[in-house]
């Protein structure tokens, strides 16, 4: 990404150009030791302990040592259930703490102080891979992203209520957006069935909100911080309204209800699920959180999740990395699992304004839980996960002129659709001339952000209304239809130069049907309703 003047390259929410003020919040941290989903889900955030006193000697001969940061590691066993309690037996000799262990898709999430905890377990018997999933110490840490929120103020309402349409929602004539994708012309065909269920993983949502109230499904959300689904009644909300408003702008672009409030959703008839992924006060997206959010959404009859970030502490994970390999292990096991029980992924592209399909890039953000190092990376071989990963629908974002946003990441063989995510550059036709997404945030409140993080949520929403049209359609099934349905502007004729400084910020590479900037093209909602 070209960032902002002195903003952070690329933040875990992919949200650019506007974002998260920084805040901090105090929070119990996530310590249960139960092996099983069905006891670790009535676990609350509980203290964490870093010393093991009692435990047997490790594996390889040496007693486990307390004396590191205490750190959570995912494990990823090959074989059976035997397998399976013979590693949780090994993690207790190696002076280890389970969490939980998900049985389906052979993970197991724990916790240790022993810096020689990985090494350790990648040499038993069974393991296929371990390893750390931060490196920081367990503790309430912080999210950020480029920029600041913007919030519309009620003279702003006001004015853009009053140049609505007839049968147009009360600040609907902002929402340059809806046009850009006809999902105001598919509203009336078919709004979306109320049988499908968009899962948000994310910061959390605010149900409350008079927008989303109508459309949220308490019974397929949950908190899974830590790794650890909590069902508990209100545990899917965000920590900190004031910071962790992400969830919530994403929950509206994709169901906000047409209800005569506020604004209107792309699918404004299907149901929406939060489940909460982010760490209390920083919003750090960790992969056993993850992985129980992809778990949880397919053991929870949910169609379709959307991912709207990336997994730290890496930006790109890299298989000669042990750690960075246990985290792709891992999350790709949690999502293949979702896939086969019928959930189709959707993920942002992300905002560093990377080619994705080169073979050199430059990462100087990760870890962002300690100190970053630069490094030079293949995309090919490191991942951005969930965005890489096999069968997840990567989506990069345009503005209100149909070009991809400036921020934008892009890549041939690597985007699969675009879609609305906003771009300051692209000024629309309405009444706030802000090319910005607008949409729900906490509080029955509204404002503007942009970013892959809001392109995402649009395609998330067009796949709910695929599903709503066809519902015995597979996941590969609803993506192949996402892709046949879209409508390509092509490469930009002449200079891509979004910010007008003369430059050409990016190249576009590819036919009109299919090119590195759009994929397969721009989703479209009225054609995923009719045809």
């Amino acid at each position: 990404m070209v960032p902002l003047p002195g903003l952070p390259r690329r933040r875990r929410a992919l949200t650019s150009g506007l974002g998260l003020a920084m805040a901090a919040a105090v929070a119990l941290i996530p310590g249960t030791t139960s092996a099983s989903a069905s006891q670790a889900a009535h676990a609350r955030l509980g203290a964490a302990t870093a010393a093991h006193p009692g435990q047997a000697p490790r594996m390889d001969g040496q007693a486990p040592r307390t004396d590191g940061p205490l750190l959570s590691y995912v494990v990823s066993v090959d074989g059976g259930r035997g397998t399976q309690k013979s590693v949780e037996r090994a993690i207790s000799r190696a002076g280890g703490q389970v969490v939980i262990a998900y049985d389906r898709i052979g993970v197991i999430v724990a916790h240790s102080a022993d810096p020689g905890f990985g090494a350790a377990l990648r040499r038993v018997r069974g393991v296929h891979s371990a390893g750390a999933t931060r490196t920081a110490a367990i503790e309430p840490t912080a999210t950020t992203q480029a920029g600041s929120l913007r919030t519309l103020t009620a003279s702003e309402a006001a004015a853009i209520g009053a140049q609505r349409a007839d049968g147009q929602e009360p600040l609907e004539a902002d929402q340059w957006d809806l046009r850009a994708i006809r999902a105001d012309k598919a509203a009336r065909v078919n709004p979306g069935s109320p049988r499908v269920t968009v899962g948000i993983i994310d910061t959390g949502v605010d149900d409350t909100h008079p927008d989303l109230a109508a459309n949220f499904s308490s019974k397929q959300s949950a908190s899974c911080v830590g790794g650890v689904p909590d069902t508990s009644a209100g545990a899917w909300r965000p920590w900190d309204p004031a910071v962790d408003y992400h969830g919530t702008h994403v929950a509206g672009e994709i169901a906000a209800a047409r209800n005569g409030v506020g604004v209107a959703g792309v699918a404004p008839g299907v149901r929406i699920a939060a489940i909460k992924v982010s760490e209390p006060g920083t919003a750090l997206f960790y992969p056993e959180s993850v992985v129980c959010a992809f778990v949880f959404a397919a053991d929870h009859g949910i169609a379709v999740t959307n991912n709207s970030y990336y997994i730290d502490p890496w930006l790109y994970n890299c298989p000669s990395d042990p750690d960075q390999r246990a985290i792709v292990d891992a999350v790709q096991r949690a999502a293949a699992y979702s896939t086969r029980k019928g959930v189709l992924n959707v993920a942002a592209a992300g905002n560093s304004a990377d080619d994705l399909a080169s073979h050199a890039l430059t990462d100087t953000s990760s870890p962002d839980d300690s100190t970053a190092v630069t490094r030079t990376v293949d995309p090919h071989v490191c991942l951005d996960i969930p965005t890489q990963l096999p069968g997840v629908v990567t989506v990069s974002a345009t503005g209100a002129q149909n070009l991809k946003s400036y921020y934008s990441s892009y890549g041939r063989n690597v985007i699969d659709v675009a879609a609305p995510g906003g771009d300051g550059f692209q000024i629309p036709d309405t009444p706030s001339g802000n090319g910005r997404i607008l949409s729900t945030l906490p509080g029955g409140t509204y404002g503007y952000l942009q970013g892959t993080s809001m392109a995402s949520p649009h395609v998330a929403a067009v796949a709910a209304l695929i599903k709503s049209r066809h519902p015995h359609a597979s996941p590969a099934q609803l993506q192949a239809l996402l892709k046949a349905e879209a409508h390509n502007p092509g490469c930009p004729s002449g200079l891509y130069d979004p910010d007008g400084d003369g430059v050409q910020n990016a190249t576009c590479t590819g036919p009109k049907p299919y090119n590195s900037f759009y994929g397969h093209g721009i989703v479209d909602a009225l054609d995923a309703v009719v045809e």
